[in-house]
């Protein structure tokens, strides 16, 4: 499947990256380079997308969100209008942009670990005892867990009880308890 085909009016971008982001007067304005061959790493294209109230903005999950989250260094799909300025870069409206990865950025919490399923690879942490601290992190298996001595160690060797410090995503679900993904886990 090529990265981008047309259809009439409409241009298809596959894996753009975001490489600048910036506001006029009542739009975003969202610089994409893409390629237009599957196989190659180089980015070959560059347009300027016009991200209005009418386009349709997507989350990795398929939520709606606003024009405010898109950022820099994400990878996104993106409908787009074939009526493009002559520009450099080219510039043309935006339909409907779908985030499929977010830049790497991570934050770090220290909790104790509440809850542990070993089963799905993952487990719960709350911050003092505060509720609203609650957060469940999805542990993949090439997350890196090391023990109070900063040995490795294995995600079945956690327990609740544990104080721990967590290297997680930068984005959480709206979901209560919030999920996002751990990255590594200290025990401490």
């Amino acid at each position: 499947m090529e990265n981008m085909f047309f259809d009439d009016s409409i241009i298809y971008i596959s894996n753009g990256l975001i490489d600048n982001v910036t506001t006029d007067n009542r739009n975003r304005l969202i610089t994409v380079s893409y390629s237009n061959h599957p196989n190659s790493a180089r980015r070959e294209q560059t347009v300027r997308l016009v991200v209005n109230s009418r386009t349709l903005i997507l989350d990795e999950f398929g939520n709606t969100i606003p024009s405010s989250e898109l950022a820099r260094g994400m990878v996104i799909n993106a409908a787009i209008s074939s009526a493009m300025t002559r520009s450099i870069p080219p510039q043309a409206n935006a339909f409907m942009i779908r985030i499929l990865r977010r830049p790497v950025s991570d934050n770090v919490i220290t909790g104790r670990i509440i809850d542990i399923d070993q089963n799905s690879r993952m487990f719960t942490t709350i911050t003092g005892n505060n509720p609203s601290s609650i957060i469940r992190f999805t542990v993949p298996s090439d997350a890196r867990i090391f023990d109070m001595q900063g040995r490795p160690m294995s995600f079945s060797r956690l327990f609740p009880g544990l104080r721990v410090q967590v290297r997680h995503a930068a984005f959480m679900t709206a979901s209560i308890p919030p999920q996002t993904t751990a990255r590594e886990i200290r025990v401490l």
